[in-house]
C-alpha cells in the first residue's frame, strides 16, 4: 500500500495536485483513492492497511450509499416481524432526517467527523436533542446491518457513541433533572380533586392508571380474561400500539400481575355490564354474528380506543373539572382565559403511582421496596426504576448518629 502525490494540470492551464492511496484488497484488486490532503490519505491508509490485513476491507466500488442501505436496512425490518409503529419510526429517519442530509454518500466514506458534522447538521436544522438522538441510535444500527452485509468495515456511529456515551448520559441527565412532584408527578392532593372529579366511561380507566400504574398502551390492549376481579389482580400480557395493533408489552417484564385496591375492583365491576362488546365474525346457530367482551376499555364498537380521545375526551376534561389547570394565555369569546390541564399526558398517572408505591405508609404510600416497585411498574431492571424514582424513597433520618459521632469524636 503507497501513499503519493499526483499533480496534473487542467484544460484552463492550472496546475493541481491530489494524494493518491494505491493498494489492494483481500481479493488481490488493485484500488485508488484520491485525497486532497495527505494526513487524510495517510489516516484512510493505516485503516484500509489493518482493514485488508483482517479481512474486512470494504472498497467504496464494491459498498453502496447510506439511501441504499437504508433501503435494505428496513426491508429486513419489516422480513423479521418489527412492529408496525417501529418500522415507521425507522422509515421516517431515514426519509426525512437520514436520507437529505447524508443519503448520497457512500458507506465506508462516512467518518467520526462526519457523523458530528450530521449531528450538528441535525440540530440546525431546529431537530429536538431527543429526536436528533434517535435518529443516531437508527444510523448507527443502519450501519450495523449493512455491516452484516458486508458492505462496510466499521460502524463509525458506535465508535462515536462508545467515546462518548457515559459523558454524553450524564449530560442529558443533568439538563433534565429529576422528575418534580407537583411539575412531572401529580401531588396526593391533585390525584384526590381529579378522583373527586371522575365520572362515566372514563372514571374505570383512569382509576385503573391511578392505582395500577399501567401504560397507555396496557390500558388499551387489556382484556377482560386478564382482570381477576375475585382475587384482586390485573395481569398484563398484551398492549396496543399507535396503530392499534395488538402485540406483546415492550419487555419480558412487562408481562406482570399487578394487585387492583377496592375502588378499581368496584369501578371495574359496574363498567363490565355497560362495557361495549365487539362483533366478531363468528356465527351463532340462527346466523347472527356473535358479540364478544373482550377488551376492558374499548371505544363504542368494542374495538382499541384511540390514545387521543382517552387524553381529548377523558384525561384533559377531568383535570380541568378538578381545577387542575394551568392558564395558555389565550381568552376565550366570553373573556375568560383558557385553561389547559396541568399535566397533559397518561405517564403522568402513572409517575404517580410508582410514588404512590414508594411513599411511606404513614404518608398514604404502599411503602414497597425497589425491587416490588420494579416488578409493579414492569422496568426492565431495577437500574430503570432507581433512576427515575431513586429520589423519592424516604430517607432515614440520621441527624442523631451524626450528633452521636460528633460527641465520640470530640471526646
Amino acid at each position: 500500500m503507497s501513499v503519493r502525490k499526483r499533480t496534473w494540470t487542467t484544460p484552463k492551464g492550472e496546475e493541481k495536485s491530489a494524494w493518491v492511496v494505491d493498494y489492494f484488497d483481500g481479493a488481490g484488486k488493485r484500488h485508488l483513492k484520491t485525497f486532497r490532503l495527505k494526513k487524510e490519505a495517510d489516516s484512510f491508509s493505516a485503516t484500509a492497511s489493518v482493514e485488508v490485513r483482517e479481512g474486512v476491507h470494504v472498497a467504496d466500488s464494491a459498498s453502496v450509499t447510506i439511501e441504499a442501505a437504508g433501503k435494505l436496512w428496513l426491508a429486513s425490518a419489516r422480513a423479521a416481524g418489527l412492529e408496525r409503529a417501529t418500522v415507521e419510526d425507522y422509515e421516517r429517519h431515514v426519509r426525512l432526517h437520514i436520507n437529505p442530509h447524508i443519503g448520497a454518500m457512500k458507506l465506508p466514506a462516512l467518518t467520526i467527523a462526519k457523523v458530528r458534522a450530521f449531528e450538528d447538521a441535525l440540530r440546525t436544522a431546529d431537530r429536538s436533542s431527543a429526536m436528533t438522538k434517535k435518529v443516531l441510535v437508527s444510523l448507527g444500527t443502519l450501519i450495523a446491518d449493512a455491516q452484516e452485509r458486508g458492505l462496510v468495515a466499521r460502524n463509525v456511529v458506535r465508535d462515536m457513541k462508545g467515546r462518548r456515551g457515559s459523558g454524553e448520559k450524564r449530560q442529558e441527565q443533568r439538563l433534565k433533572g429529576r422528575l418534580k412532584v407537583g411539575v412531572d408527578i401529580p401531588t396526593r392532593e391533585e390525584v384526590k380533586a381529579l378522583l373527586g372529579a371522575l365520572s362515566g366511561r372514563w372514571r374505570p380507566l383512569l382509576l385503573t392508571a391511578v392505582f395500577c400504574g399501567l401504560r397507555a398502551s396496557e390500558l388499551r390492549g387489556l382484556r377482560w380474561k386478564d382482570v381477576d376481579l375475585q382475587k384482586g389482580l390485573i395481569r398484563v400480557h398484551q398492549r396496543a400500539d399507535r396503530f392499534n395493533d395488538i402485540g406483546r408489552p415492550k419487555s419480558l417484564s412487562g408481562e406482570r400481575a399487578v394487585p387492583a385496591p377496592p375502588m378499581v375492583l368496584n369501578a371495574l365491576r359496574e363498567w363490565k355490564l355497560a362495557c361495549p362488546k365487539r362483533l366478531t365474525n363468528k356465527v351463532n346457530e340462527d346466523g347472527e354474528k356473535i358479540e364478544v367482551l373482550d377488551l376492558v376499555f374499548p371505544n363504542g364498537l368494542g374495538k382499541v380506543e384511540q390514545l387521543n380521545n382517552i387524553l381529548r375526551r377523558g384525561l384533559h376534561p377531568t383535570w380541568i373539572a378538578a381545577g387542575v389547570t394551568v392558564e395558555t394565555g389565550e381568552i376565550d369569546k366570553k373573556g375568560q382565559p383558557v385553561l389547559a390541564p396541568r399535566y397533559s399526558g397518561m405517564h403522568a398517572l402513572r409517575h404517580f403511582y410508582a410514588s404512590w408505591c414508594i411513599n411511606r405508609k404513614e404518608d398514604g404510600g404502599l411503602g414497597l421496596p425497589p425491587k416490588i416497585v420494579q416488578e409493579r411498574m414492569g422496568h426492565s431492571t431495577i437500574a430503570l426504576t432507581m433512576d427515575r424514582y431513586s429520589h423519592l424513597f424516604p430517607k432515614d433520618d440520621d441527624a442523631d448518629e451524626m450528633a452521636a459521632a460528633e460527641r465520640a469524636f470530640m471526646a
